[in-house]
This record gives C-alpha cells, structure tokens and sequence, in this order.
C-alpha cells in the first residue's frame, strides 16, 4: 500500500462538473489530484472511467480515488471489479467516514444526481480525512480481499 497523498479521480458525463468541485476541494486539503477526465459532455461509458482510475489506485500510483456518475453505483461496480480494489457508494459522511475507517475502502464513488454540490464536497472530505482503524477491523477486509483469490 502506498503512504503518497495522490488521488485519482474519475467521473462519466453525468458527473464532470462534481468531478471538479471535488477535485479542488480535496486538492484545498493537500491531496495532489490526478483528474482522469472525462473534460467534455459527450456521452461516455462509465465503467472505462471506473476502471481507469481504479487501476491508478491498485498499481500504487494513487494512495485513493474517488469516481462519479449520475447514481454512484455503476462506476462503483467497474471499479470493484480491479483487483484490490474496496470502493464504497455514499450519499453522507457517516457512511464516507465508516468506510475508510471499518472496510480500509480505498476508493469512493458519489452520485452526482443523489447529492449537491455542498455535501458531495462534505463527503469527500470525511472519505479522505479519516484513517483505518485497523484491529478486528484488519481481520474482516483480509477476508474480503481473501474473496479476490
């Protein structure tokens, strides 16, 4: 696992806009963004988008990211589906905070068409803010990462 504070991020059409409001929101935080794209409003498939920044994330280049479409969830699905990936869909902090904190998750995935701009923000910064717990914790996500082999 990588200690650097990169972050990839990636969104389809639906998301371009949030995409970039959170990027400047958590590159406000110190986090050097790697913004993926897409930059133009032409329908594009998100599950290259989902992958392409999931791989930045398991290859190490990237300590985290974060993916966006219009839900959430089928940007999430691509990116679970690279191996070592544990990437979580929220629509508040709570769950953002816990997923990082209980499930090591080492990717995030918001739906632009689910929340604003304001807690969208709000919710990538609870993602890259908090740090996992480890403990008994360790034990679950080695189960899940068990499930990949």
């Amino acid at each position: 696992m990588t200690t650097n504070n990169r972050i990839a991020l990636s969104s389809d059409h639906a998301a371009i806009e949030l995409r970039q409001a959170v990027a400047a929101h958590v590159a406000s935080l110190g986090w050097e963004v790697v913004d993926i794209g897409p930059t133009s409003p032409e329908s594009t498939h998100y599950p290259k988008h989902g992958a392409a920044a999931a791989q930045l994330v398991a290859s190490g280049d990237c300590r985290l990211g974060i993916v966006l479409c219009g839900t959430g969830q089928g940007i999430m699905m691509a990116a679970n589906k690279v191996k070592g990936i544990r990437c979580g869909v929220c629509s508040e902090t709570f769950s953002a905070k816990m997923i990082r904190q209980h499930n090591n998750a080492n990717m995030l995935s918001i739906g632009a068409r689910v929340v604003g701009e304001g807690l969208a923000l709000e919710i990538a910064e609870a993602f890259v803010s908090t740090e996992f717990e480890g403990g008994r914790h360790a034990t679950r996500v080695d189960m899940i990462n068990a499930l990949e082999n």
